[in-house]
């Protein structure tokens, strides 16, 4: 099918320049906020949530933020849009290790082909968040525009999702332990001074900490280590670093990244509140494809283990 429309949740923390850019429609996701009110959020700082006020105020209080994908109804009626329209969907979700918003998605379209049982509709588990998922997002819209089908740029998510990486550091592990985003967390490391947590997509479409740096520096010449020995083609790819109140720090990595790899475009990225509830302050990485993530980590895991280890 070739007219078609690539969906994806508020997670994938494309903003509205992204999301015109490639054609990308995004659905809003939902936030609790300390101030008993639920608001409807998009993957953009507006009046209500600029980046300063949200993470001084999730700072304050991480507790008093919750957050929700949308709902089956809210699914539904997007797609129905488009199934009337007569165009195919593709509908990718956040990882459905961190949310139900798959589920969601999956009843959604289901009462949708019960009204319209030709409508053409693809759900797809990311197995991936924030930027990560982006850029996912991106590569399947660059696809499309190349003008591949429906089903062939379907396809070539589920078979190579599993390539992209995420590559840096969480300075506080209490958020995502808290939340349940992180594999064997243990959370105190981020309370030590200095140690920088080093994080990767698992693959079951989790994060977890496969080495701890001591220090910037040390963390730095890891993670370019790390991704010289994973990334494919970097002068082909567009890269993300996402930051989280560490804009300095991010700055740093992409001249770092374009130095050492000179990739066809790098862009920092805020993450916004339907991730940034989770993810809380202190992330600092890029995201970007590679060679596929191993089992258990331990390719990985070996890789940045040398690389801390180098005198």
């Amino acid at each position: 099918m070739k007219d078609y429309v690539i969906m994806a949740d508020s997670t994938c923390d494309l903003t509205r320049e992204f999301r015109e850019k490639y054609g990308i429609r995004v659905l809003a996701g939902h936030v609790n906020a300390p101030d008993g009110k639920e608001y409807d959020v998009m993957p953009d700082w507006d009046e209500n949530f600029t980046q300063q006020s949200f993470y001084s105020a999730l700072k304050k209080n991480p507790a008093g933020f919750m957050t929700a994908p949308p709902s089956v109804g809210e699914c539904a009626a997007a797609m129905e849009e488009i199934v009337k329209e007569g165009k195919g969907i593709i509908m990718m979700t956040i990882s459905s290790a961190m949310s139900g918003a798959f589920g969601f998605a999956a009843n959604g379209a289901k009462m949708v082909k019960e009204k319209y049982p030709d409508a053409n509709i693809v759900l797809i588990d990311s197995m991936r968040y924030g930027p990560g998922f982006g850029l996912i997002c991106v590569a399947a819209a660059a696809l499309q525009k190349e003008g591949k089908s429906m089903e062939e740029v379907a396809a070539w998510i589920e078979e190579n999702k599993n390539r992209f990486h995420q590559a840096g550091w969480l300075d506080d592990l209490s958020f995502v332990a808290k939340k349940g985003r992180l594999t064997h967390a243990k959370a105190f490391f981020g309370t030590l001074a200095g140690v920088k947590p080093i994080g990767e997509f698992d693959y079951n479409g989790m994060t977890t900490v496969i080495g701890k740096a001591s220090g910037a520096k040390a963390a730095y010449a890891a993670l370019l280590t790390y991704i010289e020995k994973t990334i494919e083609n970097p002068e082909d790819q567009i890269i993300f670093i996402a930051q989280t109140d560490r804009m300095k720090q991010a700055e740093i990595y992409k001249q770092m990244l374009i130095d050492k790899f000179h990739p066809k475009a790098i862009h920092i990225v805020d993450v916004h509140v339907s991730c940034g509830v989770n993810v809380g302050p202190g992330l600092m990485a890029a995201y970007y494809m590679g060679k596929p993530i191993s089992q258990g980590l331990t390719e990985e895991r070996a890789i940045v283990e040398a690389a801390l280890n180098r005198k």
